[in-house]
């Protein structure tokens, strides 16, 4: 597959898993655990609904990280890919087949 439509599967199937949180693992990082619930929904309704990709924050343009301040906190997301056993990093991110997401969502300190 040419690297322009590699690039346009991967973005695409990142963006269908931070909308809906469905197609792979979301993980919440002690530190966003900690806050109290109604921030963290808030939180999570921003990065699912985050939209603001730009040359530095998405180089690679795979949709794959963003940043956020909510209510004073300064927010990280970002997607990495592992094989379906999660113990290497996939062979191929734009095929779901062989890709487990993983939706980490932290804050910027714990990065």
């Amino acid at each position: 597959m040419p690297e322009s439509e590699h690039s346009r599967q991967i973005t695409a199937l990142n963006d269908a898993f931070r909308n809906s949180f469905n197609g792979g693992t979301l993980a919440l990082t002690a530190g966003i655990q900690a806050l109290p619930e109604e921030v963290q929904v808030e939180i999570l309704y921003k990065v699912r609904t985050f939209d603001d990709f730009t040359p530095d924050n998405d180089p690679h343009g795979e949709h794959d990280f963003g940043s956020l301040t909510i209510q004073g906190h300064r927010v990280f997301f970002k997607i990495d890919y592992y094989d379906l056993s999660m113990e290497c990093h996939s062979e191929n991110a734009a095929d779901p087949r062989m890709t487990n997401r993983v939706l980490t969502v932290m804050l910027a300190g714990e990065y």
